[in-house]
């Protein structure tokens, strides 16, 4: 991806996307509106594309991320549907075999000419895995251990040249070998708030995401992330997420999170996520999930850009000040919402310097 404030959106393969909303025009996550809004964020020259990769949804009156699009098949739709965006697949290590997802992404590799990549979820959420009928290590620890080893198999199979065995507590390999294999290694993403979770990502991703709560918080946390990655010989950019209503004025905006928030919230599922936050979460610590409740019933936890094109622009602007190398974004409705966001802000961040034009076709 190229070398500016980078921009992605996310969960636009869930039906609602991030907002825990019951407004009727609430995002719909079927494939023909992520193949539009797709092509439209590549003409833009949006950087990237990010999936939640669910099994089961959250309850309330909405289920609230029970209709989800499976995620590599839905990457390498969008790949090939499309020009210079990056899409990424996220996937579950405890779920997904080693071997096949090697394949998966050597495949996606291929069909978007390296611009797709991994975005690697150690696994929270027991109920999730109670449904699919494979056990989840309750240990912190033991889910990093068992994702470091699903990794590793994964990067073998990209690297070495010859059949290998691989015999484990987790994998008893024998014989195998990965081809093809991507033209080079994809980029891999990591959400990871934990001690394990973080130095996860710092040995092994090229994007780390962490939530931004208090800019002045996140600009420390991000220059000792990148600081830890340095002594490791590594260099990591650091994500963060973001939740846009975008109106001619503030209190056009104002009034659109008070019309899709408050009454409108579905309350069940909000708690069914917040629960199990703190049940399961350690990259999230509970006097945090609880200071931003309203933040999840918005756009799951993103950092709120609420008002007109100026005030949107000059919150992206601060979030790069931070040393964020870039976020998603969320909309109630990404098709509806996107264009006066690409007209109206855009512009400002490529004035300002902090982000390039689209590229020319």
């Amino acid at each position: 991806m190229r070398d500016h404030f980078k921009l992605g959106t996310f969960a636009t393969n869930c039906a609602s996307g991030m907002s825990i909303t019951k407004v009727p025009e609430r995002w719909s996550g079927s494939w023909d509106d992520n193949l539009a809004l797709a092509r439209m964020l590549d003409s833009a020259g949006i950087d990237f594309m990010l999936p939640i990769a669910r099994w089961i949804g959250y309850g309330g009156e909405t289920d609230f991320h029970g209709h989800v699009l499976e995620t590599m098949t839905w990457t390498a739709g969008l790949l090939a549907a499309t020009e210079t965006i990056h899409v990424f697949a996220t996937t579950h290590t405890a779920l997904h075999n080693p071997v096949v997802v090697a394949k998966q992404m050597a495949t996606i590799d291929q069909i978007g000419r390296g611009r797709g990549g991994l975005n690697i979820v150690a696994g929270w959420n027991e109920p999730e895995y109670r449904a699919t009928g494979i056990p989840l290590p309750l240990d912190h620890a033991a889910r990093y251990a068992l994702a470091q080893e699903w990794f590793d198999i994964i990067e073998a199979l990209w690297e070495r040249d010859e059949p290998f065995d691989w015999k484990s507590d987790h994998w008893t390999l024998e014989g195998v070998y990965g081809k093809p294999r991507p033209a080079r290694r994809p980029p891999i993403i990591n959400a990871a708030g934990s001690g394990e979770g973080r130095a996860f990502a710092l040995r092994n991703s090229n994007y780390l995401f962490t939530p931004a709560i208090d800019l002045d918080r996140s600009a420390d946390e991000v220059a000792r992330l990148k600081a830890l990655a340095k002594e490791q010989g590594r260099a990591i950019e650091i994500f963060t997420l973001s939740h846009v209503v975008c109106r001619p004025t503030q209190a056009e905006a104002a009034d659109y999170v008070a019309r899709f928030t408050g009454s409108m919230t579905d309350e069940p599922a909000l708690d069914r996520l917040m629960n199990l936050q703190f049940a399961f979460a350690k990259s999230s610590p509970p006097e945090m999930l609880e200071r931003i409740r309203d933040r999840v019933a918005m756009g799951h936890g993103g950092y709120p850009l609420v008002g007109t094109p100026e005030t949107v622009a000059k919150g992206l602007i601060a979030l790069h000040a931070a040393g964020f190398a870039g976020t998603t974004i969320s909309f109630v409705n990404y098709i509806d919402e996107f264009p006066y966001f690409r007209d109206t802000v855009l512009p400002i961040l490529e004035a300002e310097g902090v982000r390039l034009p689209a590229v020319t076709r």
